[in-house]
């Protein structure tokens, strides 16, 4: 999956798709995309940056949760964000893993 796919895949066909899985292409290439955005958005004006941030939290914890289920996991790992800095890497490593769906050739 492709940057360009990833993001019209999060952003308008599954936007608040809490259900199915993601795999690890789309869910990093979401992370890229809102990331660079936002920074970008920073730069420009702060409150742009804040708006598009609120935007794009429904589908990057959409997202994150079908990575998860992607690896066989609860979408309650999501509480490890509240934890410092052990939270964060452990859902970094959990989002880095294999899945159990296959990629789609190209």
């Amino acid at each position: 999956m492709q940057i360009q796919e990833a993001v019209e895949t999060c952003v308008t066909k599954k936007y608040a798709d809490f259900t199915s899985c993601a795999t690890r292409s789309e869910y990093w290439w979401f992370v890229l995309f809102v990331c660079v955005i936002n920074a970008m958005l920073g730069f420009a004006a702060e409150w742009a940056a804040g708006a598009f941030g609120l935007v794009m939290l429904v589908p990057y914890f959409a997202v994150g949760t079908r990575r998860l289920r992607d690896t066989d996991r609860s979408p309650w790992w999501w509480a490890l964000v509240v934890v410092p800095v052990v939270g964060w890497i452990a859902l970094i490593v959990f989002f880095s893993q294999l899945g159990k769906t296959p990629p789609t050739p190209t």
